[in-house]
């Protein structure tokens, strides 16, 4: 009896002594977000703000884009989760270009966020991924960082292509790919495509006549 209660004392103790270091690694854990998490978002902005700089390219504009903008509520063409900002370009109070956030949920490994710039007329100024999970030496070609490949959208708007060309060449569409990295092209590519079709039926509520 006494080596059972014995060895039930040490399993206990364990147990104990494991719980302890266990709540201590949550409370470093919990110190450690709450000082990193607003040099991450810090950070992020910092980084979301030179990509819309490098949309709007030659286009001049004498605003604030961080305080000029319109909400959009998560919507079927955006596939936004929660409310997003469509920024504003303006020179001498005229709008110049709208940049819009849209999401490709369907990427190979997760969500692929990008920015596209659309000029008054309905035409891409240019485009950016923010952020995506792609695989490294593969599907990470759509970052500008690796490729020049999201800027073969330059200069497109609807009255270019039907929607079915809005595809990789595999699907008979016109947009090129990187083989073995189909489904990521396939994301993006419908994902700068809904941008313009949420451009093209929202003029209003962004500003435009």
């Amino acid at each position: 009896m006494g080596k059972f209660l014995n060895k039930y004392s040490i399993v206990g103790q364990s147990i104990l002594v494991m719980s302890i270091f266990g709540g201590i690694f949550a409370f470093l854990l919990a110190i450690f977000f709450e000082f990193s998490n607003p040099v991450i978002l810090k950070s992020e902005a910092q980084a979301k703000q030179r990509l819309l700089l490098q949309v709007i390219g030659e286009k001049k504009y004498d605003n604030d884009l961080d305080t000029d903008f319109i909400n959009i509520s998560p919507n079927t063409y955006l596939k936004s989760k929660k409310d997003t900002k469509a920024y504003i370009a303006r020179y001498q109070n005229t709008i110049q270009a709208i940049i819009i956030e849209s999401r490709a949920p369907d990427g190979y490994s997760g969500d692929i966020i990008l920015l596209v710039g659309i000029s008054p007329d309905g035409k891409i100024i240019g485009s950016r991924v923010v952020k995506h999970q792609e695989t490294p030496g593969l599907g990470d070609y759509i970052d500008i960082a690796k490729s020049d490949w999201i800027l073969m959208f330059q200069g497109l708007n609807l009255k270019d292509k039907s929607s079915s060309m809005w595809a990789v060449k595999k699907d008979r569409g016109d947009f090129d790919y990187m083989a073995g990295a189909t489904i990521t092209a396939r994301a993006a590519i419908k994902a700068v495509h809904n941008a313009l079709l949420f451009f093209n039926e929202n003029k209003a509520q962004l500003g435009i006549d």
